[in-house]
């Protein structure tokens, strides 16, 4: 009876230093490796953390491939990805719905439900791929649409092209703008840069790097303005609704709830201006993203607190 009643003693006790060692995993937070990955990595990052949730940092892991694979293998916890990429995930991408924010958020959130992947609340910005121009190539052509563009290129127009592998190569991007628009980029007018990163194709640029005068953008790019260069409008409305929005895995919801209504927080505040400036204050004023988002969330909870 006493070894039975030891070995039950011994059970319970081992069941609850699981459950002990389970309620204290980290929740392995990354992001994709440009500007504003850093930017929304750090946010759900130290808001985690201000929560009192055990983190491990992975930001800035790599592309989206490689972002999504690592979140779908349980490799990661937690990452903030763009609504409209649903329509790449699942092959949609000849669905409208992308097109429409609410659509766009309900649907990856249903269809990534099923691989026990949740959708938090989005941002309200939209980081809409974009190709942009040096201003005066904008001034001295008249561009200002993505249509003014094709006929510029149409003409015999001087361009050349500064964009990652991932523009250039995914349906969603550049071939999306080529086939609306009616225009082809041939090898020598693309400067192909490796990883994601916007602030290294707006600087090749408006640095004119090989003789680059356009680069992929976003559209919550902090450097536009400061660097020079000028979005040309998508008038046909090619791309994609992008918001970005925090993806995590089911069971470390369950696990962590409070970190649902804790991001909402955060993310309901980032409107397009508001991602543009944080942004802009990595991307051209040199900060760390760490110090610039500790310094908003700073900000926004004594803001809060007064009110």
């Amino acid at each position: 009876m006493r070894l039975t009643t030891s070995l039950i003693a011994t059970g319970l006790l081992s069941t609850s230093l699981l459950a002990s060692a389970q309620a204290n995993d980290p929740v392995v937070v990354s992001s994709k490796i440009d500007t504003e990955g850093g930017v929304l990595g750090q946010l759900i990052l130290q808001t985690l953390e201000h929560e009192g949730i055990p983190t491990e940092n992975r930001l800035q892991l790599g592309a989206t491939s490689v972002v999504r694979e690592a979140l779908k293998t349980g490799e990661i916890d937690l990452y903030p990805e763009y609504t409209g990429n649903g329509a790449f995930f699942f092959d949609m991408t000849d669905s409208d719905v992308w097109n429409d924010a609410e659509k766009a958020y309900q649907t990856v959130r249903e269809l990534d439900a099923e691989n026990h992947l949740i959708w938090l609340t989005p941002a309200s910005a939209n980081n809409t791929w974009a190709m942009s121009v040096r201003q005066e190539l904008a001034r001295e052509h008249d561009l200002k649409t993505l249509e003014d563009l094709a006929d510029y290129l149409a003409s015999g127009g001087e361009f050349k092209f500064a964009a990652s592998a991932e523009f250039v190569e995914s349906e969603q991007a550049l071939p999306a703008f080529q086939e609306a628009y009616g225009f082809e980029l041939s090898e020598d007018q693309l400067l192909v840069l490796s990883g994601g990163n916007t602030a290294a194709t707006m600087r090749a640029a408006a640095q004119q790097t090989s003789g680059t005068n356009a680069a992929m953008t976003y559209g919550t790019d902090g450097g536009l303005s400061a660097l020079g260069l000028v979005v040309l409008e998508d008038s046909k409305g090619v791309q994609p609704v992008y918001q970005p929005a925090p993806v995590v895995r089911e069971e470390v919801l369950e696990q962590y709830p409070q970190i649902e209504p804790a991001l909402a927080s955060v993310f309901n505040t980032l409107d397009l201006e508001t991602l543009q400036h944080l942004n802009a204050d990595v991307a051209v004023n040199g900060m760390a993203a760490e110090q610039v988002v500790k310094d908003y969330l700073e900000n926004l909870r004594h803001n809060t607190s007064d009110q």
